[in-house]
């Protein structure tokens, strides 16, 4: 714990009007986002890494935060992603094998403020009852009604599309898996040698998601979210991944025209949450903006009487009236309140789920999905190649 003396005084404003005073920690200064809670009792570096949470103040339901620190090997993506983090305590001395650096120092490091002493379970009572909304984090900014009205005068994440801020800026490739002693299920020794170009279509994507599908013997190339069909075509794909992002995905136009195109190209399409959801608005379906979200490891997710324990982040769903029951099923619902969890094409490699397989952090009950989406490639391939043989 720093010196009392030390401690300089943070405010936390929602756009309702309700204000929560407490401590600085990480950088100084004033940032506005969409407030949202995580239930995770671990995995705070992910989760601010995560590029998912972009735009967005993340209030952390479990009290302790800090206590393992950071390190370089669990970051999600180059820098932390989030606006701003609200906690109830602060470790300040981690203790890890693992740490380089304290929580506090990161997000100072990286100019990202912070908010602690407050009542989190009050709040997520609030965001709970009343539905996630916009908020601000201010250590200069004192004067309740002035936060307010800067609060007031930010946009919500309804029609926003954040996927901009970031995507890519360049292609790149992407061979390093899952680090050996992390290492779970089946990996690329199952393939015999077997090597699937997949291209990513990075909406947001988190690194493990490409450590996973490198594990599975995917040689990924990762793109920007506004590359055309025809650009994404020249790599000749066996399978395309539609990854994780921020914001709205029915904002996300280029992404969506993309999708559709490569739909008529009939090859095996991978999406994970963002890309759950690019899938569903692509097969025709809609989305809508959930009351609070789901953000946490333990959603159970799953249909006819298989349950599968999940890592979920994500602020919108697909409306299940939207799709056409003739041509999409729907595999798995979040069992807590029945939304669409998970969803393919009845006659195409075209699947999704809406949550996160890869973990980090989180269970990994739902790895498998990796291996299912390897075998469709393989059978696809193989199809082809029958298919030129005949010819």
């Amino acid at each position: 714990m720093p010196d009392p003396a030390s401690l300089n005084a943070a405010l936390l404003v929602l756009a309702d009007g309700t204000t929560y005073k407490g401590w600085s920690f990480g950088a100084a200064g004033t940032a506005i986002g969409e407030v949202v809670f995580n239930t995770a009792m671990t995995g705070y570096q992910e989760v601010a890494t995560d590029p998912s949470y972009c735009g967005q103040l993340v209030t952390f339901t479990y009290p302790e935060l800090g206590n393992t620190g950071v390190n370089p090997d669990d970051d999600e993506s180059t820098h932390p992603q989030i606006r701003g983090m609200i906690a109830r305590n602060i470790c300040w001395r981690p203790s890890s094998w693992r740490a380089t650096q304290s929580l506090p120092d990161y997000l100072k490091a990286h100019n990202i403020p912070g908010i602690y002493g407050i009542d989190t379970r009050a709040l997520t009572r609030k965001l709970r009852s009343i539905g996630a909304m916009n908020g601000g984090i201010s250590t200069e900014i004192l004067d309740e009604a002035e936060l307010l009205k800067k609060v007031q005068a930010s946009p919500s994440m309804a029609g926003l599309n954040l996927v901009q801020e970031v995507t890519t800026k360049s292609v790149y490739e992407w061979s390093d898996p899952t680090q050996e002693i992390w290492e779970f299920g089946p990996v690329a020794d199952a393939n015999n040698g077997e090597t699937f170009t997949v291209v990513v279509i990075d909406f947001g994507i988190k690194r493990n998601i490409l450590r996973r599908l490198a594990s599975y013997g995917c040689r990924a190339i990762v793109v920007p979210a506004d590359t055309s069909p025809e650009e994404i075509l020249k790599y000749n794909p066996d399978g395309i991944f539609l990854s994780n992002g921020p914001g709205d995905p029915a904002a996300v136009s280029d992404g969506i025209a993309t999708t559709k195109a490569l739909l008529e190209r009939q090859q095996p399409i991978f999406g994970i949450c963002m890309g759950h959801q690019i899938l569903g608005l692509s097969l025709g379906g809609e989305t809508y903006k959930l009351k609070f979200g789901h953000r946490g490891l333990n959603q159970p997710a799953g249909l006819s009487q298989r349950v599968e324990i999940t890592s979920q982040n994500h602020g919108f769903s697909i409306d299940p009236e939207t799709l056409d029951k003739e041509v999409v099923e729907i595999t798995h619902l979040n069992l807590n309140d029945q939304t669409v969890a998970g969803l393919r094409h009845k006659t195409l490699p075209f699947f999704s789920v809406q949550y996160h397989p890869e973990a980090s952090p989180g269970p990994h009950d739902a790895d498998y999905l990796f291996e299912q989406f390897v075998q469709s490639m393989r059978s696809h391939r193989q199809a082809n190649t029958q298919s030129e043989s005949v010819k």
